[in-house]
């Protein structure tokens, strides 16, 4: 479709919305535009093959029946044959009421073939325009999901939640992005325009299907990202774009952000970032953020990503809320995922790494291709400032006040020099190396090239269940 004709249709039709999804004409549909509500097809992204259907809302409001259904069905299943990625466009109100059980059946069938597609090819979701029932689950049992600023998920409508509950609340409110970007974690990226929102989505199919090789990494200094005072918070996302080749694009941004979750590249090669964020909570984990970094640590498990983890956690948040909340429970997600992980995965200590969090953010014992440690870094069972108030209690009770602090510090001092000190961990083997900030790059660079090669780093074969 060229550009001058796209200007005299509406910009809602599934295929104008494909023709400015894909290369310029580089789109192909698998069938002709009829009343089912759905067109599919395959181009070009960025030079890259990827299948791609889209819901038509200006048909009974993008609902769709049995017909619509089957051609999902078929794009995914194509994508599938051909090893690209797939790309749903979705604006549809769900099952069309009309046809009843047929159109459910066929709705369930899209389940089904996504379920059966997941882990082998990436599948994206683009929500544009309300996307409600079916069509809420239809993006929700994908990779990454992201949301334009007049997308709404739900399940049920505000109508009806307003009949049955009582509760009043608009579309927005009820499944609007800043609600599912911040509160409920569906959506992984919200964009300010229908047009970026094309934009990212193309950036995160090439990220996926276009991976390359790792090449030349120049070093780049990133101690001045840190703050001199260790105890001081800061944000890490310069750190992770610093040790990126660039920004990359950042999954689930205000959604448990204490972690951060980001697609980049290193060397040219994608790669996955995990890293500690110490200007939210800390950089504490807890329930929510372990859930998160399990579900992004399968993913790029999946397809094949390497990881980069970077680590300054304090240890587990503790509190009543987190136990309710399910922090052992879902804090296991993230021993698992990085258990399971077949992916080379390098990690690297820039400040701390505290009990059960050290184990939990790629440790050696959990099967960490390289495990390095900038210089003044710690790792123990806790800080040693709060070991010594435990294990010398008595020793510190029986000291006159005035001089308690000065025998805490230097209790403090032998409790890093003995049991902390990052010279410890070494020796025992759980830091492979003490590396500079300086060097970091070409030394995570030069670990994930050499895994690459091994057989072990094959893509691992397991779904992307929305954990």
């Amino acid at each position: 479709m060229s550009l001058s004709t796209l200007d005299r249709v509406d910009p809602r039709t599934p295929e104008a919305r494909l023709a400015r999804f894909f290369d310029p004409d580089t789109l192909s549909v698998f069938a002709a535009t009829d009343r089912s509500g759905v067109v599919a097809g395959h181009g070009l992204v960025r030079g890259n093959e990827v299948v791609a259907f889209a819901t038509d809302p200006t048909v009974q409001g993008g609902a769709m029946g049995r017909d619509g259904c089957a051609r999902i069905v078929h794009a995914i299943e194509s994508a599938v044959r051909l090893g690209c990625p797939v790309v749903g466009i979705w604006h549809s109100g769900g099952a069309r009421l009309q046809e009843g059980v047929a159109s459910l059946d066929g709705v369930g069938r899209i389940f089904a073939a996504t379920v059966r597609a997941s882990g082998r090819i990436p599948q994206l979701s683009l929500v544009l325009g309300a996307a409600a029932g079916g069509a809420a689950y239809g993006p929700a049992l994908t990779d990454i999901v992201i949301m334009g600023p007049e997308a709404k998920v739900f399940v049920t409508g505000p109508d009806v939640v307003r009949s049955v509950t009582g509760e009043e609340c608009t579309a927005t409110s009820l499944g609007g992005p800043e609600v599912h970007s911040k509160r409920s974690g569906v959506v992984h990226v919200t964009c300010d325009s229908e047009e970026q929102a094309m934009e990212r989505t193309r950036e995160l199919a090439e990220l996926l299907a276009d991976q390359r090789d790792i090449g030349e990494v120049p070093d780049r200094e990133l101690a001045d990202l840190l703050p001199e005072n260790p105890r001081r918070a800061y944000n890490v996302r310069p750190l992770v774009s610093a040790v990126l080749d660039g920004e990359g694009v950042e999954l689930h941004p205000k959604w448990a952000p204490n972690i951060v979750t980001t697609l980049g590249r290193l060397g040219g090669r994608t790669v996955g970032v995990v890293a500690n964020n110490p200007l939210r909570r800390g950089g504490c984990l807890d329930s929510t953020s372990a859930e998160k970094a399990a579900r992004f640590v399968r993913m790029c498990d999946s397809f094949g990503v390497p990881l980069v983890v970077l680590v300054d956690v304090p240890g587990y948040l503790p509190g009543v809320g987190q136990e309710w909340e399910g922090v052992v429970r879902r804090g296991a997600k993230l021993l698992y995922a990085f258990a399971e992980c077949t992916v080379p995965r390098v990690t690297v200590v820039t400040r701390k790494s505290y009990g059960g969090a050290y184990i939990a953010m790629n440790s050696t014992s959990l099967g960490a291709t390289a495990v390095y440690a900038w210089p003044n870094a710690q790792i123990a069972v806790m800080g040693a400032e709060a070991a010594v108030g435990i294990l010398h209690r008595r020793t510190l009770a029986d000291v006159p006040a005035q001089r308690r602090p000065s025998v805490l510090a230097e209790l403090t001092e032998e409790h890093e020099r003995t049991v902390g000190g990052v010279d410890r961990a070494v020796e025992l083997g759980v830091i492979d190396a003490v590396i500079t900030p300086g060097n970091t790059r070409g030394v995570i660079a030069s670990a994930l090239a050499g895994a690459l090669g091994d057989a072990r780093a094959h893509k691992n074969v397991h779904g992307n269940i929305p954990l």
